[in-house]
């Protein structure tokens, strides 16, 4: 019988991690089968139009104010407010604040590469190794 090789286990204080949080994107933690991301999100900015077809993301919004669109029907988000966005589902988060709306994330399986930093949504949209990388996700 083949095993996986052990992950060690991850630990932190995810309420300052999200809020101490800067970048666009900053994956902390990728297991075998989930991934903890948090991000940031500037007024007027967003997490921008996509589907994940095999991926399910759960988001967590700790502070600021957006829109959720979800397969083209909009809703509003703020503190304390989760969506979770299953395979399949076209979405984006839009932040109409005025600070930045910070998230933290989960995805299963991971959709990024481990560590990944993308200090702006620039960086994210440049980042082609990444997007492969979530592209091929079984």
């Amino acid at each position: 019988m083949e095993t996986s090789p052990h992950i060690a286990p991850f630990q932190t204080n995810i309420v300052k991690a999200t809020a101490d949080n800067q970048d666009f994107r900053h994956v902390l933690f990728t297991g075998a089968k989930s991934q903890l991301v948090v991000m940031s999100i500037p007024p007027g900015g967003e997490v921008g139009q996509e589907t994940h077809v095999h991926v399910e993301q759960t988001l967590y919004f700790q502070s600021g104010t957006g829109e959720a669109v979800l397969d083209g029907k909009t809703s509003p988000i703020g503190p304390g407010d989760v969506v979770v966005v299953t395979p399949g589902t076209q979405h984006n988060f839009i932040n109409t604040g005025t600070v930045p709306l910070q998230i933290f994330t989960t995805y299963a399986p991971p959709n990024h590469i481990d560590g990944r930093i993308q200090h702006t949504i620039a960086d994210e949209k440049a980042d082609t190794q990444d997007e492969a990388f979530g592209q091929a996700v079984p």
